[in-house]
């Protein structure tokens, strides 16, 4: 904690209305698209840099994209290597104080940007802030609450995640230091962004509304989430964790009693079954 501290005290000050960028990676999910892309053109907030990145999507999604053009900041249409090589290339172009993306399936409330910014500049000590998401279906209709609650750096690498990575928003400074995301993990590169930055800061859970996270047979979910066990266990070998750990332990356990359940009945006992 005395070295997250240290460097929280080096980091840059916000300006009064800090720019914050915003990502949204997309393939293929022109359905949903333009619902996420009017929830961020719709932010309260009034210093917004946007960039949008798709995958080559063969439906509707880059006539969506063009629809609202000239609402972004920059935007392309190209294969790429999948969800985090489009972030990577996504942030590459950012050139915000604040970081943020929203996957293309997702939503903002309306006032997400201007509470996080709020925080950010109210508390020089945290590197990273995130709230709560509603879980919604394919026709945005709410179906649960994500178990969202205040974790931090040797909790998330027992497997204490409870971030919903539709509300995390992050300083710019500490994504130079920690960043890119890592290709190699298909499916918890953003639960190594979240390790990375709490190595090097404090992470703040705020009990405020700020997405809609949708889930849906497409989707790569909290639902699934046990297919992203092999990937943290890679993230906990790196940071010096033993073979025999908390969050090996969880993985055996979701596998025996959590992961045959239909998703109905996961949603009910998320918030029981995370310690």
């Amino acid at each position: 904690m005395r070295h997250a501290i240290i460097f929280a005290l080096r980091m840059n000050p916000l300006s009064d209305f800090p720019k914050v960028s915003i990502i949204t990676p997309s393939f293929n999910q022109g359905r949903f698209l333009e619902d996420a892309i009017r929830s961020v053109l719709q932010q309260s907030y009034p210093n917004i840099e946007y960039v949008v990145v798709d995958g080559g999507s063969k439906d509707e999604s880059v006539e969506i994209i063009k629809k609202y053009q000239d609402h972004f900041t920059w935007w392309i249409s190209e294969k790429d290597r999948g969800h985090a090589d489009a972030l990577n290339k996504g942030f590459s172009h950012a050139t915000g104080e604040i970081l943020a993306w929203l996957n293309s399936d997702d939503i903002y409330y309306p006032d997400a940007v201007s509470e996080a910014v709020a925080l950010l500049k109210n508390h020089p000590e945290i590197g990273m802030v995130y709230g709560d998401a509603d879980l919604i279906d394919d026709s945005g209709a709410t179906i649960g609450q994500f178990a969202s609650r205040q974790t931090d750096y040797r909790r998330m690498l027992r497997g204490s995640v409870h971030i919903p990575q539709a509300t995390t928003f992050f300083r710019a400074d500490l994504w130079r230091q920690v960043g890119p995301l890592d290709l190699s993990l298909f499916f918890s590169f953003d639960y190594d962004l979240w390790v990375r930055l709490a190595k090097v800061s404090q992470l703040l859970y705020v009990p405020k509304r700020w997405a809609k996270f949708r889930i849906h047979s497409d989707g790569k979910t909290i639902i699934n989430d046990d297919r992203c066990y092999p990937d943290m266990l890679r993230v906990l070998e790196r940071e010096g964790g033993h073979w025999l750990s908390w969050l090996r332990l969880r993985m055996i356990m979701r596998k025996v009693f959590y992961s045959w359940m239909p998703w109905e009945f996961r949603l009910r006992l998320r918030k029981l079954l995370t310690f």
